[in-house]
């Protein structure tokens, strides 16, 4: 198993869901590739990674959630 990133997704404070978090698979993946969906938390600089597929989650620049600083 390697480090290697798969994907970078940028997302959008509106694709944000709860406690700052996304969810993988998202709904653009195609379904051959379907994992346990899994809830990746973006709120830390750099975004956070998904453990199954190895898909990077981040805000793009510019982007604020709501009640993270």
């Amino acid at each position: 198993m390697s480090n290697e990133v798969k994907a970078v997704v940028e997302v959008t404070a509106k694709d944000v869901q709860g406690p700052g978090v996304v969810a993988c698979p998202n709904p653009k993946m195609a379904l051959w590739s379907n994992h346990p969906r899994v809830f990746v938390d973006v709120t830390h600089e750099g975004g956070g990674k998904c453990p199954y597929c190895g898909t990077v989650y981040k805000l793009k620049a510019g982007e604020v959630l709501h009640g993270h600083h």
